[in-house]
């Protein structure tokens, strides 16, 4: 079962504002990258969207802390942890570093994020329904070491 991975990408001019740093919106994308990115590595589905079978993992919360800027040309590791699988949710964990030139690692921010697990309606609507099987033997809650791991590490 897994409970971490870890996406790598690099700035985009696009993703920058007149001061030529990451607009803060930004890191909610690099969140949701590292969350597709896990959902792939583990042979599963982020978004089923066959007719009459729509699933979907829309956000209950999210929040990020910044500590560091990030620039055009940066390249970036977006850290994802499972903090807890619960009935109908998943809560992670997010750390983004900067890589450094001299192969050290500054981190640019931190943040958390809840799904739920969700079918769509008849009527359009969203339901909240529970956790499938499959999702259960492919995703467990991080060992507290994971989630508490230094920053650097």
């Amino acid at each position: 079962m897994a409970y971490e991975h870890t996406s790598e990408r690099r700035i985009e001019f696009s993703e920058t504002d007149m001061a030529g740093l990451v607009h803060f919106s930004n890191f909610f994308r690099y969140m949701e990258t590292a969350e597709r990115d896990f959902f792939e590595a583990i042979g599963l589905d982020l978004i089923n969207s066959e007719p009459g079978s729509v699933v979907g993992w829309p956000r209950a919360r999210a929040e990020c802390k910044f500590s560091a800027p990030l620039r055009f040309g940066d390249t970036i590791q977006i850290h994802l942890a499972v903090k807890a699988v619960k009935d109908r949710a998943l809560e992670y964990q997010f750390r983004i570093f900067r890589k450094n030139p001299d192969g050290s690692r500054t981190q640019a921010g931190k943040g958390s994020m809840t799904t739920i697990f969700t079918t769509m309606e008849p009527d359009g609507s969203l339901k909240s329904s529970p956790l499938t099987e499959s999702i259960r033997e492919r995703i467990t809650p991080a060992p507290e070491e994971a989630l508490a791991r230094p920053l650097d590490a």
